[in-house]
């Protein structure tokens, strides 16, 4: 083989070589590509799904809500009025026990 032929060989090489790195990189920057529009997809679908739902629930009235509120602070101050006065009781007895203890 002459000179001039290795030299087009190895030339030949060396473009293979090139083109199968860039198309490499072209693959792989097409499939980043694709999973990006993937991820984008199903963020919308979610968000689509989101609305729809949405769509569905049935939301009480001003009425509701106002008798609703008003249970929730009822039961507050009922348990509220419980802790006070179990706290004063436990007091009382804590008291009397200190109390009858310093006597001896």
């Amino acid at each position: 083989m002459s000179e001039q032929e290795k030299r087009d060989t190895a030339g030949q090489e060396a473009v293979t070589s090139e083109d199968k790195e860039s198309k490499k990189a072209a693959k792989a920057a097409a499939k980043k590509e694709k999973k990006k529009g993937e991820r984008m997809e199903k963020v919308r679908k979610w968000f689509k799904d989101l609305r729809g739902e949405l769509k569905k629930v049935t939301w009480p009235s001003l009425k509701d809500t106002v008798k609703n509120v008003g249970v929730v602070i009822a039961c507050v101050l009922v348990v509220g009025v419980f802790i006070w006065c179990f706290d004063w009781i436990a007091r009382a007895v804590v008291e009397a026990l200190l109390n009858l203890a310093s006597l001896f």
